[in-house]
This record gives C-alpha cells, sequence and structure tokens, in this order.
C-alpha cells in the first residue's frame, strides 16, 4: 500500500497532502498572510511564509511511513515556467525523500489542479478541455492523458485574470484578500439589480483590465457593493458563457473547470443551467490550491501510471 506525500506551494496556499493505495490519508493547508488593503504578496514574502508553514503542516503521524515524495516545482509543465514561491516545497520535498532514501517526483501546479479535480469528481475521460481558473492565470487548456498530461493552451486571458479581476475589486470594497469567496457571496445574495459590467471575447480570449476599470468607478461613485459584486460575477460567467459557446462549435469534448474561481456558487448556477451536459465541476474544496493532486500524481508515477520526467 503505497503512501506519498505531496506537497505545494503556491503563491497564496501552503499545501500538504498523504495518498495511500490511492485514497486521501491526509490534507492540510494554510492560507499566507496578506495585509489588510493590499492586493497580494511579493514573491520572498510568501516564500518565507511557506518555509514557516510547512513543518507544522508535516507534523502529523500520517505524514510517516512514507514510500515516495511529490512536489510541484513549478507553475505549469512548459519550459521556463518558473516561481521562486515553488522552491520551498522542492526544497523540501527533496530533503524528505533525501533523508529517507525514497523516491523524489516532480509536477507542476497546473497537473496538480486539473489531478485533484478529476480524482475529487471521477472524471476519467482521455482527452477533453480544462479551464484554469484563479488569481494566477486563466487559461483554457486542452488536455490528453498519454503517459502523463499533455497540455495545450488553446484560450484564456488577454491581460488579467479572472481572480486578479474578482480580488482587486473587492480589495477595494475593503474585503480581505483573496477576495474571491466574499464576491461570490455577496454576488449570490444580492438583489435583482441591473448593474452590468460588459464582458469582452475575441473567440476563446477575453479581457478584463477594461472590466476593473469599470468596477472600480462604480465602487468610487457609490454604488451598493452588493450590486457591484454581482455584476463583476456576472462578467465573468457571460465572458466563459461565450468562449464555450465558441469552444463547442469547434469541438464536442467534455469540459472541467478548475482553480479557485471555479469553487463560486455563482458560477455553478448560472454555467449549469447553460451547458448542463457539457461541463464538469471540480468538487469546490478540490478546485482551490490544494497538494492532494500532487500526492496522486506521485503515487502514479511510483506505480508507473505516469511517465518519469
Amino acid at each position: 500500500m503505497p503512501r506519498i506525500l505531496g506537497i505545494d506551494t503556491s503563491n497564496y496556499t501552503t499545501s500538504v497532502s498523504v495518498v495511500e493505495d490511492g485514497k486521501i490519508l491526509y490534507d492540510a493547508r494554510k492560507i499566507l498572510n496578506v495585509r489588510k488593503g493590499e492586493r497580494g504578496l511579493r514573491q520572498s514574502e510568501a516564500l518565507f511564509q511557506h518555509v514557516i508553514n510547512l513543518p507544522s503542516l508535516l507534523k502529523d503521524e500520517r505524514v510517516k511511513g512514507l514510500d515516495g515524495v511529490c512536489t510541484s516545482i513549478r507553475p505549469r509543465p512548459i519550459e521556463g515556467s518558473y516561481m521562486p514561491v515553488f522552491k520551498a516545497g522542492e526544497s523540501i520535498g527533496i530533503s524528505i525523500a533525501s533523508a529517507m532514501g525514497i523516491p523524489f517526483f516532480e509536477t507542476s501546479h497546473q497537473e496538480s489542479h486539473i489531478e485533484a479535480a478529476c480524482q475529487s469528481i471521477g472524471f476519467d475521460y482521455d482527452e477533453f478541455y480544462a479551464f484554469h481558473l484563479s488569481g494566477g492565470t486563466s487559461e483554457l487548456l486542452k488536455v490528453k492523458r498519454e503517459n502523463g498530461y499533455k497540455i495545450q493552451i488553446i484560450g484564456g486571458t488577454k491581460d488579467i485574470s479572472t481572480g486578479q479581476f474578482l480580488d482587486r475589486l473587492g480589495v477595494a470594497m475593503g474585503l480581505s484578500f483573496p477576495a474571491g469567496k466574499f464576491m461570490d457571496q455577496m454576488a449570490m445574495e444580492a438583489e435583482k439589480t441591473g448593474l452590468r459590467i460588459p464582458s469582452r471575447v475575441d473567440g476563446l480570449y477575453f479581457n478584463l483590465s477594461g472590466q476593473e476599470t469599470m468596477g472600480l468607478k462604480f465602487i468610487e461613485n457609490g454604488y451598493n457593493y452588493e450590486e457591484v459584486a454581482f455584476a463583476a460575477m456576472m462578467c465573468v460567467s457571460k465572458t466563459l458563457e461565450k468562449i464555450f459557446k465558441n469552444l463547442f462549435i469547434r469541438e464536442q469534448l467534455p469540459l472541467i473547470l478548475i482553480g479557485g474561481v471555479a469553487s463560486s456558487g455563482f458560477l455553478r448556477k448560472y454555467l449549469n443551467t447553460k451547458f448542463k451536459d457539457n461541463i464538469f465541476f471540480s468538487k469546490a474544496h478540490y478546485a482551490v490550491d490544494n497538494a492532494v493532486g500532487t500526492a496522486f500524481i506521485g503515487w502514479k508515477k511510483l506505480k508507473g501510471g505516469f511517465y518519469e520526467r
């Protein structure tokens, strides 16, 4: 019964997980601290917090008797993809594997998101689309399972991500960062309103920087915050709706939504009414940053189910 430790140190969450015999044994996360009014962290600050957080998350009886360690070492599985924050998990992972004399495996944050999302709902297609919606990225991907994940970017944002759009408006309203979950709650509680932020889509790509400017003006002009949150979430929803319509005209493949923004209850309700039979959502707990997918990838690599780079 192989037991694999997964570690993911993304921009805003320190995550540790243990998978044993294909089942989640341990899943621990700690969101990084961002000062009130700030819209994020410098890489150096985030890296430092990961180093502080990891020992406490690893101090658990289930993080023993390991047969391997897998760490997300970069944002995406492409050459040149790099962010300093991932060095925290990589260095700790290599150290644990070396000290215990067990295999060390590498993966990327994006592959881990895909794996966690798929595992959460039993999504086992060999070829599919994935839309990675988060504060760090908003990319439409074509994915093949072929000795691991083969990922091709086919669409997404031309400027800021969906997460950045929601976070920046939320912080301007005095919400804590990351603000997406609060924006989501406010939008779902908002009374019917005609306030709108128009979407801008070009094929499979979209823009949100102009939409951010419009939202900030609404806030400056004293519009009700719940109305602004509703307008922002509706803008994201309409943006995705247009992209999905353009996508499904080209090729009919199942589509799974992953990443923190994909945990939105507002988005799920809206898009399920439009594309009920074509799209799938990761379980919300596994849409946000976590190390569960990292651990599962390590478990598959140890079994020989994924190729080793």
